[in-house]
């Protein structure tokens, strides 16, 4: 199964593509589930009615036939997500409440909190991983309208942030303490406290390391939108930057909304040139036309037919021993088009802190670079070399 996710800056027709692109691969054969979290449904008018009964390809996922055959749509409804999740966290937590004195809260008198979309979103590709069988699935192709660019990276990079939150906050128990826990929770009659933290924890965890196997699967890939000009370049460059840095592959950019230049008129001659210049600034765009209006069905979008969008290969981070020659180790990370005075690198223990742009992200040392000092970093051709110079105290003879 390929996941196809779909961002770029704000307003550049990020929900549209993902709608002509969802309804092409479905009239090529393929089985396609397209997947959004906007509250307003753009979806509903760009696809049409539903053209029969709802299913459910995995326990919490309903979809629904839409404009052909071979064609879902699930609409993700992040409060309802957000009552039942914690309805359901506090009824296993009934005795450690109890014995705190708490009200449980009902589902009536729960709103959603800021951010709950973005968990919504990533439990809904969690599962469309197990979509069985039956009931629609499984798929072929699963498009996910994201949200834009800025917060789709911080989306996406969230499951393996609270998994290390989760590891430092709530750490491993010692072998003594976990085989006291049950005898402390008989004598009091009830589960322990701890019990129920380090419980929930582990719950916590293993839902996060599905999500996290989601986004780092290799058939998983980003596709950028974006209407060319100076606002949407700076913001795919920085986008990229971030896609790049949690080491997610970003497929050719769809360059939305290209002005025809053939219509003799200056102003509209004027504006398709321009859109040319940036357009060419990327390494490889696809150009969708502009309409002279909003898409309005199945229509309009068989106009804005992206094409097969293939699945880039992941870039791994390679550690080049160069030991022999310069008595160095260099670890390479691929960051395309960054600039040298957005980038930060700090060394904590085993783990180094990476930093370009708006984006940070903290990730382990291989274990033969554990054993080594930082001593330099340089950025050439797109790519930030971090040179280790091996311990003698740690590095054996």
């Amino acid at each position: 199964m390929h996941t196809l996710l779909i961002t770029g800056p704000g307003g550049a027709g990020r929900t549209t593509v993902a709608a002509a692109t969802a309804l092409a691969a479905a009239r090529r054969g393929q089985r396609v589930l397209v997947l959004s979290a906007d509250t307003t449904d753009p979806l509903g008018t760009l696809l049409g009615p539903p053209r029969g009964p709802a299913t459910t390809p995995a326990p919490g996922l309903t979809a629904e036939p839409v404009a052909t055959d071979n064609l879902w749509r699930a609409r993700i409804d992040s409060a309802d997500d957000f009552r039942q999740g914690l309805v359901d966290l506090q009824e296993r937590g009934t005795a450690v409440l109890g014995m705190l004195g708490a009200r449980p809260l009902t589902a009536e008198e729960l709103t959603e909190l800021p951010g709950t979309e973005q968990f919504a979103l990533l439990r809904a590709l969690r599962r469309t991983a197990d979509a069985a069988p039956t009931a629609g699935g499984p798929f072929d192709l699963v498009v996910v309208d994201m949200p834009p660019i800025d917060q789709a990276v911080a989306t996406l990079a969230l499951p393996a942030q609270l998994r290390r939150y989760l590891a430092r906050l709530v750490p491993a128990e010692r072998q003594a303490a976990r085989a006291l826990r049950p005898v402390l929770a008989q004598l009091a009659g009830v589960p322990m406290p701890a019990q129920w933290l380090y419980e929930t924890a582990t719950r916590w965890d293993g839902e996060l390391a599905a999500v996290q196997a989601v986004v780092e699967a290799a058939t998983t890939s980003v596709l950028l939108v974006a209407e060319p000009g100076p606002a949407a370049a700076e913001a795919l460059r920085l986008g990229r930057l971030g896609l790049a840095l949690h080491g997610l592959p970003a497929g050719p950019v769809i360059a939305n909304r290209m002005v025809p230049d053939g219509s003799g008129d200056p102003w509209t001659a004027g504006l398709a040139a321009e859109q040319q210049k940036y357009a060419a600034q990327w390494d490889a765009y696809r150009p969708l036309p502009h309409l002279g209006r909003a898409p309005r069905g199945p229509e309009d979008l068989a106009l804005l037919d992206p094409g097969p969008v293939p699945v880039p290969d992941r870039s791994d981070w390679p550690v080049e021993d160069r030991r022999a020659e310069d008595g160095l180790l260099v670890w390479t990370v691929p960051l395309p088009d960054a600039q040298k005075r957005e980038l930060d690198l700090v060394r904590r223990g085993d783990e180094l802190l990476l930093g370009a742009g708006p984006y940070r992200r903290i990730v382990p040392l291989p274990s033969a670079l554990r054993r080594c000092t930082v001593s330099g970093a340089s950025l050439t051709d797109g790519a930030l070399r971090i040179r280790f110079t091996p311990d003698p105290a740690l590095w054996p003879r």
